[in-house]
């Protein structure tokens, strides 16, 4: 916990270090600007409202649950042109299609998922699992990613995620099926099957758990709050969740963020993702090396106004944290697990 050392992640191969004495030194740098505490439950100019009208001049439904709809402003597009044939290796490019819808979480703008209930944070789960399984039948890959809050580049503050389906597997998928193939092959279980068996068992990484999953920060996490939500079962896709362990993920889904919250009494945020065996044409291949998983990616560090920066040595030489996993794991653990909004009511 006082000296620096490296941690090795099996997941990515790569490595982090770990720096825990720097936590303590003066921060006389950037202070970021808390999120606001006033946001209206209904604005007629956030094209996430229902009735409001989005940019392409469609006026959303009065929607009452969840609500789907396609990027007004998408990343990927199903007919995207062939690039021309490369006239050498240095400069090679590849045909990327896709499509990118966003989801609406709630009708109310002024909610967040921790402050949701356990119905509303069902019915969200459910539409994922529907749009990975809809999304799936055809495209190798399927992003479900949230980005909360404006310091993680939210655009409109309303509950919502986005949904990216692409014709290739990414850069991280790659990776994770590389990793999680080679781990089945070498000691024949699935890697973080393995990994949240032995994080149950320690309990010194441990956030929350429940009969279904466990939230840890995990051994090798590079952010200062970065959490990891494991399934206790093997289960390769979202779709594949019964329903029982659907209700349970709720409940810790719910119980995780009401933690982050607490942690500065302030909206948290983060980048969070679901990562899952590839879809598509792999619906027929054995990917049973895959474990169902959703990484947390927080950047706050000291405050609601200090964060972690990724930079200089971290962009140009390897990953490098400010407290260890098991201190950022211990506090998280030791919060209470009712929203501080709901405390002082």
């Amino acid at each position: 916990a006082e000296h620096q050392h490296a941690r090795y992640n099996p997941l990515r191969d790569d490595w982090v270090l770990v720096s825990a004495h720097r936590v303590k030194r003066p921060w006389q740098g950037q202070l970021e600007k808390p999120p606001p505490e006033d946001v209206p439950r209904w604005d007629p100019h956030n094209p996430l409202c229902p009735g409001a009208t989005r940019a392409n001049g469609e006026v959303n439904p009065q929607y009452e649950g969840t609500f789907v709809f396609p990027n007004d402003f998408p990343a990927l597009q199903p007919d995207a042109p062939e690039p021309g044939d490369s006239d050498h290796p240095l400069f090679r490019a590849a045909a990327a299609r896709g499509v990118c819808k966003v989801m609406c979480f709630h009708p109310w703008s002024d909610l967040t998922l921790p402050l949701m209930s356990l119905v509303e944070i069902r019915a969200v789960i459910n539409a994922w699992a529907e749009l990975a399984a809809e999304l799936g039948a055809s495209y190798p890959w399927v992003q479900i990613f949230e980005n909360k809050g404006a310091m993680m580049g939210c655009s409109n503050p309303h509950p919502h995620c986005q949904v990216w389906a692409s014709s290739f597997l990414p850069n991280e998928a790659r990776l994770e099926d590389r990793t999680q193939r080679q781990h089945l092959s070498q000691h024949g279980v699935p890697m973080l099957l393995e990994y949240a068996e032995q994080e149950a068992c320690r309990k010194e990484r441990l956030v929350v758990e429940n009969t279904d999953w466990l939230v840890v920060v995990p051994y090798w996490a590079t952010w200062p709050y970065q959490t990891l939500l494991l399934p206790r079962r093997h289960v390769c896709r979202l779709q594949d969740l019964c329903d029982s362990e659907r209700d349970s993920l709720a409940s810790i889904m719910q119980r995780l963020l009401i933690k982050y919250d607490n942690l500065f009494e302030v909206s948290f945020p983060y980048s969070m993702g679901w990562h899952g065996a590839p879809t598509g044409p792999y619906l027929e291949e054995d990917c049973g090396h895959w474990q169902l998983h959703a990484h947390y990616y927080p950047p706050l560090l000291r405050s609601a106004t200090v964060r972690k920066f990724m930079v200089g040595y971290e962009m140009l030489a390897q990953a490098q944290r400010d407290l260890t996993p098991e201190q950022a794991a211990e506090r998280l653990r030791s919060l209470p697990e009712v929203h501080y909004k709901q405390r002082s009511k």
